[in-house]
């Protein structure tokens, strides 16, 4: 039997695992085999809205991208096997993490969501960091309730459920409430060798806001927290109609508990043992650190959550990362336009990474700063994109090119600074993953320089959440007795797969500790121009 008639018949049989994760520019769905291979996928473009100062995604785009996106892969499955998807052994779904998704009884949406990307919770997130002891970002789920609460908004005497983007499509599809650890360490601190929220932390919280009376309690509005593992339901006949409008995907399927987007490039990248991380660099970057103890200290610049199996992760998370290269791509193409010359957008977009290899590599005196939203990291409420330079700045397009590239990351490297510097966190490997490391070893050999540290890449790191994600279902279901998913991970999924490791070079280190210098001195300049510029 030839591959392509044994994947035919194991998708026949219903035994292939399905992935979806809900990005901020992209839902996409991930079709695996037995062997972990992706057999066909189907994406769905969709863009964050910008509605009465909230960036949001309204729900009726949430169901239209995850049908389109499951239609497509389905068509591609037609195309290339010749088969219908009927039945499958396991599904697993995963979006971007944090954010604010209040509902009442009825299951009606309270507010608008509120996402990662809004910076409008300063108040809140400043307040239950003192209070707990523990860093709690602005972008957390619970900063967004509280702050809800602090702003006297009416519809907090009415909710019933809140929870993340992954967890109410997971309720929707299984009409469970719950949420893999990892996505929950993102609502809500997760208490140290409890594997659930932190009791202490809840009962603060409840003392907290006593005085509002409100007729519920915190842990009762929470999602439930799983193991990666566990089973966290199964697809409903409703849940099947939502996913698959034609009817032809039977309900009963076994649900994976939902994971955010960090979790699922942890297991993509099999970063998830100890001393291990990732780096995810798309329209936000961040990385995440796998910790053999914990920080010495709170910082408001370092998240801590967890791996979908409870281990002590730090995350450095910034808010901006490739939307104004991609911004710089589209103006440039109408610049060749304007001069007779087809350019399509992914054409200006290599341009930008290949010829950033010819620069300075202090960028001759060129700096920018990609902040289209605010950046809590440098204490950005808001962003305004600015390229600045010198007078006698060296103003090639090689440089302008490198320029952009370095603020995609640099936020980044001033978060990593305290892990590295300040914590001498240990790191054995460094995966990177993510729209910024497709464009050859360009992305690896500017992140080797910006962090002086080995960046690796995966072959298979392209295939990045969803297919974590489907790893994660496909880990529930098929699990030896007593299989950890670290074991699980490197020796049934990434044994023997090749990997891409570009040391940091010692000229470019010391170019963009130069830039660098350059760039945290004009952070004033940013913050005039968001003061200023309205």
């Amino acid at each position: 039997m030839d591959n392509r008639e044994r994947i035919r018949q194991l998708i026949s049989d219903g035994q292939a695992v399905l992935g979806i994760e809900l990005g901020s520019t992209r839902i996409k769905a991930v079709l695996i085999d037995d062997n972990h291979n992706p057999i066909a996928s189907g994406s769905h473009s969709w863009q964050n809205r910008y509605e009465d100062g909230i960036w949001t995604y309204r729900l009726e785009d949430v169901w239209t991208g995850i049908q389109d996106s499951y239609r497509n892969l389905c068509s591609e499955v037609a195309e290339k096997y010749g088969v219908e998807i009927t039945n499958l052994k396991a599904i697993g779904i995963s979006a971007m993490m944090h954010g604010y998704l209040p509902f009442d009884k009825n299951g009606s949406l309270l507010v608008p969501y509120r996402t990662w990307r809004n910076t409008i919770t300063e108040k809140a997130a400043s307040e239950l960091t003192n209070l707990f002891n523990f860093n709690i970002p602005q972008r957390w789920s619970i900063a967004h309730l509280y702050q809800a609460i602090l702003n006297g908004e009416s519809h907090v005497a009415d909710i019933d459920f809140i929870t993340t983007l992954a967890g109410y499509v997971h309720w929707q599809l299984s009409g469970e409430k719950v949420l893999g650890i990892g996505d929950a360490s993102g609502v809500f601190p997760i208490g140290s060798n409890t594997n659930d929220y932190d009791s202490n932390m809840i009962e603060q919280f409840e003392n907290l806001i006593a005085p509002k009376k409100y007729p519920w309690k915190l842990r009762h509005i929470l999602p439930r927290v799983l193991m990666a593992g566990e089973k966290g339901g199964e697809l409903t006949p409703e849940g099947a109609k939502k996913l698959d409008p034609t009817g032809k995907l039977r309900p009963g399927i076994p649900i994976a508990p939902p994971e955010g987007d960090a979790g699922t490039g942890m297991v993509a990248t099999n970063s998830i043992a100890v001393r291990t991380g990732n780096i995810s660099a798309g329209t936000s970057i961040f990385a995440m650190i796998v910790l053999e103890k914990m920080l010495s200290r709170v910082y408001e610049e370092v998240d801590m959550v967890t791996t979908p199996t409870g281990k002590p992760v730090a995350m450095v998370h910034c808010n901006n990362c490739t939307s104004d290269i991609d911004d710089w791509a589209r103006m440039l193409c109408g610049f060749a336009e304007a001069l007779g010359q087809p350019c399509t957008f992914h054409q200006a977009l290599e341009a930008l990474f290949y010829k950033a290899l010819e620069g300075d590599a202090d960028c001759g005196g060129l700096v920018s700063y990609n902040y289209f939203a605010g950046e809590p990291i440098t204490g950005l409420e808001e962003g305004r994109p600015l390229f600045v330079r010198l007078p006698d700045a060296k103003f090639t397009f090689a440089n302008f090119a490198r320029a952009q590239l370095y603020g995609a990351i640099a936020t980044l490297r001033l978060g990593m600074d305290i892990l590295l510097e300040k914590e001498h966190v240990q790191i054995d490997s460094m995966m990177g993953h993510g729209g910024f490391f497709k464009a050859g070893n360009v992305g690896q050999k500017l992140m080797a320089a910006a962090l002086n540290i080995p960046i690796s890449v995966m072959e298979t790191a392209g295939e990045g959440g969803p297919w974590g994600m489907a790893l994660l279902a496909a880990y529930m279901v098929n699990r030896d007795e007593g299989e950890t998913l670290e074991d699980y991970l490197s020796n049934k999924v990434f044994a023997g797969k090749p990997v891409n490791c570009v040391e940091p070079d010692a000229k470019d280190v010391e170019g963009f500790n130069q830039y660098i210098k350059r760039y945290q001195a004009g952070l004033a300049v940013e913050k005039a121009a968001v003061v200023h510029i309205r």
